[in-house]
């Protein structure tokens, strides 16, 4: 009874307001409309990271719109996780993340097959290896850290505090945050490297560089610009979603401010973007990368929001970001659909040179979910979405 009452009211609304569109469309817009209809639609969808991302950001999508618009993007996530539901798994962090959806349409539909999901893969989530502080480790197999990590888990265990209201969840992703940020914060920038090492054998996972770990510290050697990104979304969203009185409040805020100060004076300031590793500027091999602007970008834009930051300092920061990915980090395909472009591939850990020869891709989950993500926090914040 519950799932036809909610599917039913969003119907009638539907019906209500069937022509009206108060949202202005943008660059945004099209970006989404490549996503879903070319790049991955719902049936399509694929039960990994990348994707989560993209989903993620048509959540985010959902919310800010009419009652007119909602259905089309509940209906995604719907297809989504209903073509997926067999696989769902919370066996390792990259599957952890899209188990956001899962707990988003327990709490939309009240459907017990997605609540009986969400709380599968938690049960899966608490046998994942842990570090000795309890940092989930990005591989199933062995026991490593990754920066990636923190937004991998963030999206399903705030959603699941959505859900419930408990917040064993808003904890549980504040002590991810914090036994990550012990083993991966550099002293001297206050930014991650990728990666650490839990014992002192190396391994082969077929993607990063064997041996990435230094031999004394166990870490990985480069600040890489996405992995950063992850980190700043993660915060953002929690600060979005945590109760205003909550303990976790000001930890959270305190991190996010800290977090900010670090990445936004690494802007390079005549294009807008941030750089694939960002703190070598002056390197030839280096370049600029979308998906981390966006991701930087996205988190500055959240502290203005909730008046965390000085608007005189950071305003200009985004503004320049949001020029950049609208006039040179976009690409059109016709029949106005835009696509990401000067995105990174994936990437695992390793070395300098690892990280500026990766390939430059367009679209992939992670770019379309970032520049939706970012793109239309700032057109709220701005108030270009009326």
């Amino acid at each position: 009874m519950k799932i036809i009452l909610k599917e039913s009211l969003v119907i009638f609304l539907l019906f209500l307001f069937p022509v009206v569109n108060f949202a202005q469309t943008t660059w945004v817009d099209a970006v989404d409309k490549h996503g879903r209809e070319v790049f991955m639609p719902a049936d399509k969808y694929k039960w990994d990271w990348g994707q989560a991302t993209f989903l993620n950001s048509l959540i985010h999508l959902y919310n800010s719109k009419s009652p007119s618009e909602k259905l089309v993007y509940l209906n995604y996530v719907k297809v989504a996780m209903d073509a997926t539901y067999n696989v769902a798994n919370g066996k390792h962090p990259n599957a952890v993340a899209s188990a956001h959806g899962m707990a988003f349409l327990a709490r939309l539909t009240g459907d017990k097959k997605y609540l009986d999901k969400s709380n599968e893969i938690f049960a899966d989530y608490l046998k994942i290896p842990r570090a000795s502080n309890g940092g989930v480790s990005h591989r199933a197999e062995t026991n490593e850290l990754w920066d990636d990590t923190v937004y991998m888990l963030s999206m399903y265990l705030l959603e699941m505090y959505r859900l419930t209201k408990d917040e064993k969840y808003i904890e549980e992703f504040l002590h991810q945050f914090n036994a990550h940020n012990d083993k991966l914060t550099d002293k001297q920038t206050g930014l991650w490297v990728h990666g650490w090492d839990a014992d002192n054998e190396d391994y082969n996972d077929g993607c990063s560089n064997l041996g990435w770990p230094d031999k004394v510290t166990r870490r990985s050697s480069q600040i890489w610009a996405r992995g950063n990104g992850w980190i700043g979304m993660a915060l953002a969203d929690a600060l979005l979603t945590v109760s205003k009185k909550s303990k976790f409040k000001k930890p959270l805020e305190t991190a996010l401010k800290k977090y900010i100060s670090y990445v936004a004076p690494l802007q390079h300031k005549e294009t807008g973007y941030w750089y694939q590793l960002m703190t070598l500027p002056n390197d030839p091999q280096n370049f600029d990368e979308s998906s981390s602007t966006a991701m930087f970008s996205y988190a500055i834009t959240i502290g203005l929001k909730l008046k965390l930051i000085p608007a005189s300092v950071y305003e200009p920061i985004i503004d320049r970001a949001y020029n950049a990915l609208k006039t040179t980090g976009v690409k059109s395909m016709g029949d106005g659909y835009l696509i990401p472009v000067k995105v990174s591939g994936g990437t695992c850990v390793g070395s300098k040179e690892y990280y500026l020869t990766r390939k430059i891709t367009e679209g992939t989950g992670f770019g379309y979910g970032s520049f939706i993500l970012f793109g239309l926090a700032y057109e709220q914040y701005k108030g270009i979405r009326k």
